[in-house]
């Protein structure tokens, strides 16, 4: 398909808790497997909602209480260097979740994800068509009708981005039950009357148990909305947190040191800036107790599944569609390229590396690199509509290379370059130029800009920068003095002019 508008417009024991005591290993490969010798695995994939990986106790922090996703994390094998590939305006949870279910990079999705079109097939629709039971909970940020192509069963379906404040946020999620016309409205639309994880929760254990003695193979995608804000509103259960016993992170500012576009978008206007340390602490306090109430749901899906006594046939993903700031460089939210906020966790079990227990590996990977990855370990050809780069050799070879480096966006104010340790961030805004350069080696909370001092690194990696734009057909160009027209920044009805396909 081509584009008609370019330019123009833990240790926790996971075994003695969630799963038994051995995986039944699969065949992996399409040169390697013969019809009959093993099921085809089912797939279990966890999403989360704005989950920072540095907000993972397994991930090293100590402050917070997460032992179901500590559990994963002991028993997978987890892809430590993932990272989104950005964002065309502020609602980030959109365009991550088009590209993860289509396995397709930022210029490649339509309008930011809005829509995802027929042309462009997501992992789920590719497993339904080779035989899966597709199922979905959760949040769907994207039209109805890409929800309807890819899950043939649903339950406790939020359309949307965000629980809202006004309508008493998580604690009572407007959601909707499956429609398989696709046509949603009054009819299947309802006010849940428990907190949204806990609903979501609900909906996957009961498809879980009701595939326990199936011999359709099934995929079951969980998108649960916490932690994203919404915080002002705690379930009972979960772990609650002292805002004053919290550390503060090294990488702590009341404020941004300059301006990089959007100090003013709602992220950081929930606590306006400068902020202090208490109101840090405040908010990482209930941004944490929002982590350990969906961890205690992530827990319990679990459980459901050991209980069907498939578990040692599932493939299980767990992973986040964005990371967040909460006071890192003294901002709140996730519009910006700091690995806080595009860094994300990605832990992948799977049968046949059952001997590969709490493995970590650094390689470059975008998230959406796993939908790729899921075809090849289900034996499952790749869609045609498919780009990303698959990570099934890394499982079967560590030491393998997979992407030498990244490239990250942010509307039209924000680039970024990721190749080895190296990190370059440049901003324009309003025709201002900054840049920064950082060692993540060396320097992982990006606490020491090199410039000025080391400007032939910076050039170098600018240049590959400029490279990877024209590649992707940025909609920026870096030698422009504005970037893109007259340097405004991008509204969102000009965002939807971008990228549009058939």
């Amino acid at each position: 398909t081509y584009p008609l508008h370019m330019k123009s417009a833990i240790r926790y024991s996971f075994i003695s808790r969630y799963l038994p005591l051995a995986f039944t290993p699969l065949v992996i490969g399409c040169q390697s497997k013969t019809a009959g010798e093993v099921p085809p695995p089912n797939v279990l994939f966890i999403l989360t909602d704005d989950m920072q990986a540095t907000s993972i106790h397994a991930l090293g922090n100590p402050d917070v209480h997460t032992p179901a996703i500590d559990s994963l994390i002991a028993e997978g094998i987890t892809f430590t260097n993932t990272y989104t590939n950005g964002a065309l305006c502020g609602a980030l949870s959109m365009p991550s979740r088009a590209m993860l279910m289509t396995g397709r990079g930022l210029y490649d999705i339509q309008a930011d994800g809005m829509k995802i079109p027929e042309a462009h097939t997501t992992f789920p629709q590719q497993f339904r068509k080779h035989g899966y039971h597709t199922f979905a909970t959760g949040k769907w940020h994207s039209d109805k009708a890409s929800f309807n192509r890819s899950f043939q069963e649903g339950d406790n379906i939020y359309f949307g981005g965000m629980h809202p404040y006004e309508l008493n946020g998580h604690c009572s999620p407007h959601l909707n039950r499956y429609d398989s016309t696709g046509v949603y409205g009054q009819d299947t639309e309802f006010v849940g009357e428990e907190f949204s994880s806990k609903m979501y929760a609900d909906a996957a254990i009961r498809f879980l148990q009701s595939q326990k003695d199936g011999e359709q193979p099934f995929l079951a995608y969980i998108a649960f909305t916490s932690p994203h804000d919404p915080r002002n509103q705690l379930p009972a259960y979960g772990q609650k947190y002292n805002p004053g016993a919290l550390s503060l992170p090294p990488n702590y500012l009341p404020q941004h040191p300059f301006d990089n576009g959007e100090m003013e978008v709602r992220d950081e206007l929930l606590v306006p800036a400068p902020r202090t340390r208490e109101q840090v602490q405040k908010e990482l306090a209930d941004y944490y107790g929002m982590i350990s109430e969906v961890d205690v749901q992530i827990g319990r899906v679990l459980q459901a599944l050991q209980e069907t006594g498939q578990a040692d046939n599932t493939i299980i993903v767990f992973a986040s569609d964005n990371g967040l700031a909460v006071g890192r460089h003294g901002l709140l939210g996730k519009q910006n390229l700091y690995d806080h906020s595009v860094k994300v966790p990605l832990t992948l079990l799977a049968p046949a590396y059952k001997n590969r227990k709490g493995e970590k590996n650094n390689a470059l990977c975008y998230l959406h690199d796993i939908a790729p990855t899921l075809c090849e370990l289900a034996n499952i050809p790749l869609p045609e509509s498919m780009k990303a780069h698959s990570l099934y050799h890394i499982l079967e070879n560590p030491a393998a290379t997979h992407r030498t480096d990244l490239f990250l966006a942010y509307s039209n104010l924000q680039r970024a370059f990721v190749s080895g340790n190296q990190k370059y961030i440049i901003y324009n805004v309003h025709g201002t130029i900054t840049e920064q350069l950082f060692d993540l080696g060396k320097d992982p909370l990006e606490l020491h800009n090199l410039l000025p001092g080391q400007e032939k690194a910076a050039r170098h990696l600018k240049k590959q920068l400029e490279y990877r734009m024209e590649e992707e057909d940025d909609f920026c160009r870096l030698s422009d003095p504005l970037w893109w027209q007259d340097g405004h920044k991008l509204t969102f009805e000009e965002m939807q002019q971008l990228y549009v396909y058939e």
